[in-house]
């Protein structure tokens, strides 16, 4: 994986609005909101583009940190009650625009189905 505007946000070089941070995680608002609560979750050390690289045994606990976080921010955010969509694209056909895994928590207003 190459150097991403993600690897810039983590390194501190590129301002975000960061929601939540630990050793493994960083998560912050997307710049572009599709929802009124749209913030992205990504790992802050495991280099993977997207969800074809992920192995389920290697990748377990990374994995878990992530949802550990997306539920840390749906209750700080006050989503978690009403609910929440998380969404990870992956590759370009599914509009992945960075190619870093990341999940998208989106929530603040009703989901419809089909998401388009």
């Amino acid at each position: 994986m190459g150097e991403t505007i993600f690897s810039k946000i983590i390194r501190k070089e590129i301002p975000a609005k960061i929601v939540y941070e630990n050793e493994d995680v960083l998560a912050f608002r997307d710049i572009n909101p599709q929802a009124p609560v749209h913030i992205l979750v990504i790992p802050k050390k495991l280099e993977i583009e997207n969800t074809t690289q992920i192995k389920g045994s290697e990748h377990a606990e990374l994995l878990g940190k992530l949802f550990d976080a997306v539920n840390e921010i749906a209750r700080a955010e006050g989503i978690s009650e009403k609910g929440f969509r998380v969404v990870i694209n992956s590759g370009p056909e599914s509009g992945q625009d960075v190619l870093h895994l990341h999940l998208h928590i989106l929530g603040g207003r009703k989901m419809h189905w089909p998401p388009g």
